[in-house]
């Protein structure tokens, strides 16, 4: 079945009633994606760090358990850190929800095919890797559901949104890594993010 969906009306959804949710976007189009979302101070996008985004969210999800954790990535980075659904699903963190954006291409090398276009299914290695819930989502009505579920269900959540290969005008958040990484400590911790460890 090909692809209908749209990345950008995808992650607009998934963000448009995010309130506190705390968001972890994969290197490059995902990133793009979440800043034409809107730019936030509680996203962090990354702009090199290929492979690590599931795990940063992990991190955050045990770190904030009281918090929900939404990692935004792509199919060529999530192929890379396949590994860290194993690490998830061991950890079983349930505030933390994994979406991949899979549009069967490496987007910032050229729209090569991953492996996702000659039949890998990230959602079936994501449930052997005990997710409570992992699926592949193709329509409007189950994005619809997805969202719902990234705010209320118990995790660790995985889905597969598959999209139409499109290029995109570029939405750039700002370039800066150490702005980033402030800037988020600063909005989830709030004062006591300026507090050296050994003062608390």
């Amino acid at each position: 079945m090909k692809a209908t969906l749209h990345r950008r009306e995808v992650v607009k959804a998934l963000l448009k009633n995010r309130k506190n949710l705390l968001v972890v976007a994969g290197l490059g189009s995902t990133s793009w994606d979440i800043t034409a979302a809107g730019d936030s101070s509680l996203s962090f996008p990354s702009w090199g760090a290929m492979g690590q985004a599931a795990m940063t969210g992990l991190g955050l999800a045990l770190a904030q358990p009281q918090r929900r954790v939404l990692v935004i990535t792509g199919d060529g980075e999530m192929l890379m850190g396949m590994g860290a659904l194993a690490t998830i699903g061991v950890q079983q963190p349930p505030n933390l929800v994994v979406v991949v954006i899979d549009n069967e291409r490496y987007g910032e090398t050229g729209m090569q095919a991953t492996h996702t276009a000659y039949g890998v299914d990230l959602a079936a290695v994501a449930r052997a890797c005990k997710f409570k819930e992992a699926k592949e989502i193709r329509t409007a009505d189950e994005v619809e559901r997805l969202c719902e579920r990234v705010h209320s269900a118990s995790g660790p959540l995985f889905a597969d949104v598959k999209v139409i290969d499109e290029k995109l005008t570029l939405v750039l958040p700002p370039n800066d890594g150490v702005l980033l990484k402030e800037r988020f400590r600063r909005a989830l911790l709030g004062p006591s993010a300026d507090v050296l460890p050994e003062e608390r």
